[in-house]
């Protein structure tokens, strides 16, 4: 079976479900998630963070492989879930109610 994410990365593929294309889909997935979701997914992603910028930072834009993108998005998502594990120990934002905010545009990959 292939692997989710490129050679390195195979702790990851637990994660796999959070190789989400789209701001609003991570978000969605952070909210339909457990602080128990959100912690492990952090905590295994998290000490990545480096070495993927690193890898990432080789990979050309212009054809970049589905791989890729998965890693891409995943530590997309890590940015999504790091201020709920790291500040507000919640998946919504605090005293925030029914508001949101929409990305109106967001990067293409």
């Amino acid at each position: 079976m292939a692997s989710v994410f490129p050679d390195g990365f195979e702790a990851l593929e637990p994660f796999a479900d959070w190789a989400v294309r789209g701001e609003k889909a991570r978000y969605a997935k952070r909210l339909a998630s457990t602080m128990d979701e959100l912690d492990a997914f952090y905590n295994a992603a998290f000490p990545l963070l480096q070495s993927s910028k690193d890898y990432l930072e080789q990979v050309s834009m212009d054809d970049i492989s589905e791989q890729d993108k998965r890693l891409l998005w995943l530590f997309c998502a890590l940015v999504t879930v790091a201020f709920p594990v790291e500040a507000w120990r919640q998946p919504r934002v605090p005293d925030s109610g029914p508001s949101s905010i929409d990305a109106i545009l967001e990067p293409v990959v």
